[in-house]
């Protein structure tokens, strides 16, 4: 037991360090793609909750999927919101 504990601490540890360096090194021009596609597999993740959600076997998985499908849904729209403000940024100006 206290291997596999210490072998998926190694992994998150190395993640977060890796998400880190690479979101550090993209450019600001493409943070508007790159957040569409978090989006989409928000999108994706959304599907997945809701089929979760549809077991009807345990009460706790029905809570479970319910919330991954709210906080999923939060935030595919409020990436979606961000998006098409940082889109409208680069909007020449009426006038």
């Amino acid at each position: 037991m206290i291997p596999a504990v210490v072998f998926l601490t190694f992994i998150l540890m190395l993640s977060i360090f890796l998400g880190f360096e690479l979101i550090n090194k993209v450019p600001a021009t493409l943070h508007t793609p790159l957040m569409s596609g978090a989006n989409a597999i928000s999108g994706i993740t959304v599907v997945g909750a809701i089929s979760l959600a549809g077991t009807g076997n345990q009460d706790l998985a029905n809570w479970l999927g319910a919330g991954a499908v709210a906080l999923a849904s939060i935030n595919v729209v409020g990436g979606y919101l961000v998006t098409d403000r940082m889109l409208a940024m680069f909007k020449k100006k009426e006038g």
